[in-house]
């Protein structure tokens, strides 16, 4: 068996330890592409007879032309998160199955949003100013736990329900909205299914996972913010274009939510001009939620996992599907 990796030789050690290369040429002929040269006519001798593709981010369409070298693919593994840049409709005519690494990506967004939930919620970012100022102002009535606090939960994708998982350990109560999911999936996961009406109004923190789709755009706009409790904390790290960042920023400037905690933004990066770069009220990360160095390393593990699975027959188990693509990032 020949597998083929399709991405930049410069991505290898950050993607794959010297343990997790082991494994996989454990699975076969391990073919590396030895340049950043991601173009398809020199790829096309690293894919040439592969049975299985690794992509990653960089690795471009696999067209027509591109697949012709590989007749006997089979699946192509996607070492990063959303399939779109690779994918074609000619992979589905062909049969070759496709999974990506969005499980071990969405553990380190997961737990980036409880990071920005704890912080917010002990009101770090105010206090942290005061002392460097030259302060002692605790300011304990600002000050909360997680316990016993309304989470609300926007999408039950896997990043929404590591979520779920990570905060049902606080002692909270979870509400989620995603129409695609039933009542009683959502009671499995931990949750209580409502509509977004209900949970933007109830909801102290509110966290927002769902993938930018044209149902999920300016989802947050001026109205649906008019909803949200005046003290609620707002944590996007999912995709900048569901909040409408205008509206946003109207909202916070007047103090109307407690914090705005920012890692996507649309566009990004942000403009320069970007009026909620002015707001002290608006934490702002550079999307780095699902992209820690150490933690880029659990794909190279994952790869091998879902490999594995596909080597001996059993659910893969973030396989994509090309009818789930319209509802995917």
């Amino acid at each position: 068996m020949k597998i083929s990796l399709i991405f930049k030789n410069s991505q290898v050690p950050v993607l794959f330890t010297e343990k997790a290369l082991t494994k996989l040429r454990s699975f076969g002929e391990v073919v590396i592409h030895g340049s950043d040269d991601l173009t398809p006519e020199a790829i096309k001798p690293t894919l040439k007879d592969a049975d299985i593709a690794i992509t990653s981010w960089g690795s471009g369409l696999m067209t027509e032309d591109v697949l012709d070298v590989a007749p006997n693919l089979k699946f192509v593994m996607h070492a990063a998160g959303s399939v779109k840049p690779v994918v074609t409709d000619e992979l589905w005519k062909r049969g070759i199955r496709v999974a990506a690494s969005t499980k071990p990506l969405g553990i380190g967004v997961a737990e980036c949003a409880v990071g920005f939930a704890i912080s917010a919620s002990k009101n770090f970012y105010n206090v942290n100013e005061d002392i460097h100022n030259g302060g002692w102002d605790e300011r304990r009535p600002e000050c909360r736990e997680l316990y016993e606090q309304n989470v609300g939960v926007i999408s039950a994708g896997f990043v929404g329900r590591h979520f779920i998982k990570l905060m049902n350990n606080f002692g909270v109560n979870i509400m989620l909205y995603d129409p695609y999911i039933t009542e009683e999936k959502a009671t499995a996961l931990g949750a209580r299914k409502v509509e977004l009406s209900e949970l933007l109004s109830d909801s102290d923190i509110l966290s927002i996972h769902a993938p930018s789709i044209p149902e999920t755009n300016h989802m947050i706009n001026a109205d649906t913010l008019k909803l949200m409790k005046k003290d609620a904390i707002l944590i996007n790290t999912a995709r900048g274009s569901i909040v409408d960042e205008q509206a946003l920023y109207e909202h916070m400037k007047v103090g109307n939510l407690r914090y705005a905690c920012l890692d996507v933004y649309d566009p990004e990066p942000p403009l320069a001009d970007n009026p909620l770069r002015t707001l002290k009220n608006v934490i702002m990360t550079p999307h780095l939620a699902g992209l820690a160095n150490n933690g880029k390393l659990r794909i190279g593990a994952h790869v091998n996992e879902e490999i594995e699975r596909f080597i001996n027959g059993k659910p893969l188990e973030c396989e994509v599907t090309k009818e789930m693509l319209a509802k995917m990032a």
